[in-house]
């Protein structure tokens, strides 16, 4: 065996030892109270009057003329120049002002958080929870009901898995602010089952500045300990590949050709030849892994042009980070959860992010233009040992696993935002591609068969026969074009009435290929050789001496071609009927067809049944009404109706590895859409600056969710998806935010304040299935419904309780705070478990952090310092199957607490 074996079985018997599984809980605490000299990035002095301010931009409807010039956070949406406030209300908190149950983060309020992304910075807002790498949960509902937008423009994946961009690709130095919207408005897209989630880019500054940040962290599960990896390229500690994971001229000659592995004529030993690279093949144990670092520079500046202003705002971020996974992996047997597998896995992994924006704004008059282009790169170098047992034949296996997944953004948007007197006039339009590449999947599967009567019985071979022993290299791209365009005009007909209509066009094509294929040996390999390690097992001798081939396991849906097509119209008013009184009415009309077809690769077509084609149209109303009882006190009640269509992935027959979940999916070509009816009622209190109190109710009636399921696959598990009947879901939500001067205390606190963010989250919910309900799965068609679903369960992805609590301590003179941060969310289900099978849980329970910032002066300039503690408990990733008695791991880990400290300095 190999060096990197070897050290695997080292790190592997390690494993053997750990015996705390857990999680790191979802972030908390929204943080909307008011700050003071926060220091955040290219900001502007606090202005006492930013929060009116930030009312008249996102509301766009206001009588009066706003006097104020000061450069505040911006919030950038559909509807008439980002209308989402009633006419002719001038109050300070935006959150209280809107028609619609919202919140707004703005930059100094996410820098608060000292979360390096935005999906670290939206898990502390009241309900939302993050799960996963970087999908946000809104109201416990899965990331398929959550709508994400940028600038109010929709964005592709770059994940396979969802069509639902994961947030944690979006740095925070990026971000001027981040909008929550949880009651539907027909304004946004009809795809609105938890909320709407918009992210406005930075915006342009008033005066010009340069900012320079750079931070070091790490975790004591990773930095300094031991770690897996192999070399790959020169370039891979930046992200980008050098050439060395291009497709081999051999394969890829074959690949033109339209043939089939099988047919004759394809030389098979001269592919096989090409696809062992030692450079990703070998890989080695890796000594005191070393921290994470991060840099990033951020530049605007603002200039006369014209009768206008144009201003220009630049941004561009590395970060490099490593992280270890002790993995405990089992799968069951029966429904007592005897054992069919055991496994210690050790992942390594090395993500790199690379991040670059460039934006223009230019005013003239009334008018506002913003052309935004955003360039994001995320890549993440894997390797993987697993070492276990296989109960079913009673045989140890070791597996090593080596990836490198590539995943890329690129974005164009223009808005313009134009009054013509009271007459406003919307412009959208954008341009999207996401790709990912993942070349040179491979994997190592060496087996001992433990049997007496075995002359190698006790011996780890790799015969390449996919009994004892196998080896495979997959390559898969993805590739995804989005089209946006929308207008939007907003007339005041009335001093109490004023109507919007608008069209929106959003065009999506997805292509997405995945070739697979095992190396194959005949019967006279010889066990000897099957014993090298695996740079030796696929030497060009070997392959040329043993005649080894190549089967392609994924030659009947090799390739897909997935296209979503939407065209919508929508009308709104704003009535203002009496004081203290509103009503947000509106309607869309949404004609949608969505597709997803086998794309035909080889010369002779393979007849393929895994297409899907769905066309659907729908009326989509939605109603809120406001009534102001004075003294700060007010009440909402909303009702509406919204959809959710099944994602490409989840319709895709073919099969995915998420490396993220150490889960395969394959998707289900039969899915249909969903249809929700959301009801909402909230009282709410605001009282001073930047405080309030809020209780709401909300409940949900959903047909046909879109649940997801595991099943085995030789002996491997599976996530698919299915239709099931029906769902509700109910819950409460309670939102306190309070700050408290401290200059009674006198000495140091005269100049502080206690900041108190806290908020609570009840859901529950629940399938509804009957004996007569079907659903339909692929290839089996029409099912019953109960073969897949309980009834009475809860949705997949939702907690019961979702806890926030942040305290801080802040200075109102200077950049100085100090934030502890607690999180709470109960256990919930990943993955409903099938034939009598347990679901799959995840608990992840208690978080603790602490974030501390503070401005200091070395040699007469101002540096930013912010030192971070995370999972200070130390809460471990569980992921599990239980039936009351026994419990098997499915997914769990040691999470560790990681520290990390950064520095920046502007000009």
């Amino acid at each position: 065996m190999s060096t990197g074996m070897s050290t695997g079985k080292q790190l592997a018997g390690l494993l053997l030892l750990t015996t705390a599984l857990t999680f790191p809980g979802a972030a908390i605490a929204q943080g909307s109270v008011g700050a003071p000299n926060t220091g955040a990035e290219g900001s502007a002095p606090t202005d006492p009057n930013a929060d009116e301010n930030l009312v008249d931009q996102v509301q766009g409807v206001d009588n009066e003329p706003v006097e104020d010039t000061y450069e505040e956070p911006d919030i950038s949406i559909p509807g008439g120049g980002g209308d989402i406030i009633v006419t002719g209300r001038r109050i300070r908190d935006v959150t209280r002002s809107s028609t619609q149950v919202i919140s707004v983060l703005t930059n100094e309020q996410i820098a608060r958080t000292g979360e390096g992304d935005i999906a670290g910075a939206l898990g502390r807002v009241t309900g939302l929870s993050v799960q996963g790498n970087g999908f946000v949960y809104v109201r416990g509902l899965g990331d398929r009901y959550s709508l994400a937008l940028l600038n109010g423009l929709p964005l592709p994946s770059p994940q396979p898995l969802s069509r639902v961009v994961p947030l944690d690709i979006f740095p925070t130095n990026i971000v001027a602010s981040s909008l929550v919207q949880k009651t539907y408005s027909a304004n946004f897209p009809g795809e609105f089952g938890g909320g709407v989630i918009n992210l406005t880019t930075r915006a342009v500054p008033e005066e010009s500045f340069v900012k320079i940040s750079a931070g070091i962290s790490g975790d004591t599960e990773t930095t300094g300990g031991d770690g897996l990896a192999y070399y790959g390229s020169e370039l891979d500690f930046l992200g980008f590949d050098d050439g060395t994971r291009d497709v081999p001229p051999a394969l890829q000659a074959f690949l033109d050709s339209g043939a089939r592995m099988s047919d004759l004529g394809v030389d098979q030993q001269a592919i096989a030849k090409d696809l062992i690279n030692p450079q990703l093949v070998v890989m080695q144990k890796i000594p005191n892994l070393p921290p994470n670092w991060s840099a990033s520079i951020t530049a605007g500046t603002a200039f006369d042009v014209g009768d206008g202003r144009l201003g220009v705002i630049a941004t561009a971020s590395v970060s490099n980070k490593w992280r270890n996974r002790f993995v405990t992996q089992q799968t069951a047997a029966n429904v007592d959860l005897d054992l069919d597998t055991d496994f210690r896995n050790v992942l390594t992994d090395n993500r790199i992010l690379v991040n670059a924006l460039l934006g223009f704004g230019l005013e003239i008059g009334e008018h506002k233009f913003r052309w935004t282009n955003l360039y994001i790169r995320d890549t993440l170098k894997q390797s993987s040992l697993s070492v276990g047992e296989d109960f079913q034949d009673d045989r140890s296996k070791q597996i090593q696993d080596t990836a490198w997944y590539e995943r890329q953004l690129l974005d164009t948007q223009f808005v313009g935002e134009m009054e013509f007197g009271d007459f406003d006039v919307d412009l959208r339009a954008g341009y999207a591609q996401t790709q990912r590449e993942a070349p040179y999947e491979y994997q190592f599967e060496y087996v001992r068969t433990n049997n007496p009567n075995d002359p190698t019985g006790d011996l780890f071979l790799n015969v390449l026969d996919r009994q004892r022993g196998n080896a495979s290299v997959t390559f898969s791209e993805l590739k995804e074009d989005l089209y946006y365009g929308g207008i939007d005009f907003s007339y005041p007909l009335t001093d109490w009435l004023r109507a919007t209509v608008g069209y929106a066009y959003t065009d999506t094509s997805r292509y997405s290929e995945r070739r697979q294929f095992f190396f194959d040996a005949s019967t006279d390999f010889e066990d000897g050789v099957g014993s090298l390690m695996p740079l030796y097992l696929l030497g060009d001798a070997i392959i040329e001496y043993y005649d080894i081939g190549l089967i392609e396991t994924t030659q009947a849906d090799p390739a897909f071609q997935a296209d979503l097509e939407i065209h919508a119209g929508y009308g709104q008013v704003r009535i203002e009927p009496g004081s203290g009184i509103t009503v947000d009415l509106g309607v869309r009309y949404e004609d949608a067809k969505q597709s997803v077809d086998p794309v035909e690769v080889f010369a002779v077509p393979i007849n393929s049944a895994s297409s899907t084609q769905i066309a659907n149209d729908y009326f989509l109303p939605a109603g809120t009404l406001t009534v102001e009882f004075g003294d700060g006190f007010q009440a909402r009640l909303s009702g509406s109706k919204t959809i959710a269509r099944p994602q490409f992935r989840e319709l895709i027959f073919q099969t995915y590895y998420d490396p993220d979940t150490n889960r395969q999916f394959n998707g289900n070509p039969l899915l249909q859409d969903s249809e929700l009816i959301n009801g909402e009622a909230r009282i709410e209190y605001y009282w001073g600056s930047g405080q309030k109190f809020s209780l709401a109710g909300f409940y949900k009636d959903i047909d046909n969710p879109i649940e997801a399921y595991s099943s085995f696959s030789d002996n491997e598990r599976i996530t698919s998806f299915a239709n099931a009947p029906k769902a509700t879901l109910y819950g409460a939500e309670v939102d306190l935010q309070y700050n408290y001067d401290l200059y009674d205390w006198g000495g140091w606190f005269d100049t502080k304040r206690l900041v108190v963010v806290a908020n609570y989250t009840y859901t529950k919910s629940e399938i509804k299935v009957g004996d007569g309900d079907t659903t339909f799965v692929f290839p089996g068609g029409e099912r019953p419904a109960t073969d897949f679903f309980i009834d009475g369960v809860p949705l997949t992805g939702q907690s019961d309780h979702i806890v926030n609590l942040q305290l801080g301590v802040e200075d109102l003179d200077r950049l100085q705070q100090f934030t502890v941060l607690l999180s709470y969310a109960s256990k919930r289900v990943t993955s409903r478990g099938t034939s009598g099978l347990p679901d799959i849980i995840e608990n992840p329970g208690l978080r603790l952090d602490f974030v501390a910032r503070e401005e200091v002066n070395f040699m007469g300039q101002p540096i930013e310092l912010k030192f971070e503690a995370r999972n200070i408990t130390g809460r471990d990733h569980f992921e599990y199957q239980s039936n009351g008695t026994t419990r098997i791991e499915i997914n769990s880990y040691d999470v560790g607490t990681s520290f990390s400290a950064s520095a920046s300095i502007e000009f």
